[in-house]
């Protein structure tokens, strides 16, 4: 297949180089110093569950240079949505599947609102991935990934991609229901990193605490009571499974929201704890643990905007 991955950070770069592992024609879509990387040494892996390996430095900055594919990996950070979806308009064709790999719950709606419901399918990806330096990324945790329709059913076109996937060596669940896998995610993550970042604990100690794990759960639960309010398709476990996800994570593990805030680096906290109380606000459900989280999140956020625009 003819593949390219929009945002070859920890999540693109571990699922592209597995594709492009497996002979697959992948080009990651790349910028500055990774994308020089990339270029002259081939993007490397170091992978908890692969080990490392190293795919050729198929690589560019100009998604209008290579033309329609049939698949776009979609694994850009929520608050770069507007630019790329835009930037990747020359790569879709008539046959095209662009599948969004991102946290939040609302990218598929955004890049239907652009290329239709025939070209957009939803995933999400459970790992830890970052890029550790200039044409590496590293993967802990899970290193897996559920994807499927918008709509409840499994599609034709699902199972000839899961079978592209499985082939490829991913840990991969094609879902019926992916939409209420989202919102488990969605839950999960708004609530739990969240609270990871503004504690700066690891989650061994995040869910250990009693009080911290309440906040944690009620946190949860606002989110899901969103989903519910909004005529989602929730799933009855939704809660027990982001307990289970949330002592399940690697106990010296923390969110990338926490490790973006320590860093300095681009937060996705809008996409996350700010989009659960905006469609709270609209559907009228009290959200006031989330509403906690972002008072005592924001601050930091805004400082760091302004240190990257001066810098």
């Amino acid at each position: 297949m003819d593949i390219a991955v929009m945002g070859a950070g920890g999540v693109g770069g571990y699922f592209g180089g597995l594709l492009a592992r497996a002979g697959h024609n992948v080009t990651f879509i790349a910028r500055g110093p990774h994308l020089e990387a990339i270029r002259r040494d081939g993007l490397r892996v170091e992978s908890g569950n692969d080990g490392v390996f190293t795919v050729p430095g198929n690589a560019t900055d100009d998604p209008a240079s290579l033309g329609a594919q049939d698949l776009v990996l979609f694994a850009v950070k929520m608050y770069d949505n507007d630019a790329a979806i835009q930037a990747i308009g020359p790569m879709v064709g008539p046959d095209t599947i662009v599948l969004t790999l991102q946290n939040g719950i609302d990218n598929g709606e955004r890049l239907v609102e652009v290329y239709g419901a025939d070209r957009v399918m939803i995933g999400s990806a459970y790992l830890e991935g970052r890029i550790s330096e200039p044409g590496v990324v590293t993967q802990g945790g899970p290193g897996a990934a559920s994807f499927g329709e918008r709509t409840i059913g499994i599609s034709e076109r699902g199972e000839r991609l899961y079978q592209v996937f499985r082939d490829a060596g991913w840990r991969v669940d094609l879902l019926e229901n992916m939409t209420g896998m989202l919102w488990k995610k969605f839950a999960y993550l708004s609530g739990s990193a969240g609270v990871c970042a503004a504690s700066g604990c690891a989650y061994g100690e995040l869910r250990t605490v009693p009080e911290t794990r309440a906040a944690i759960e009620a946190a949860i639960a606002e989110a899901l009571a969103v989903g519910e309010a909004s005529g989602a398709p929730l799933e009855p476990d939704s809660l027990e499974w982001s307990m289970n996800a949330l002592d399940n994570f690697p106990a010296t593990g923390m969110a990338s929201l926490a490790k973006d805030f320590a860093e300095g680096r681009p937060v996705e906290l809008e996409g996350l704890t700010g989009t659960v109380i905006r469609m709270g606000q609209d559907l009228g459900v009290a959200t006031p643990v989330t509403d906690a989280l972002y008072a005592v999140l924001k601050p930091r956020a805004n400082r760091i905007e302004a240190d990257l625009h001066r810098g």
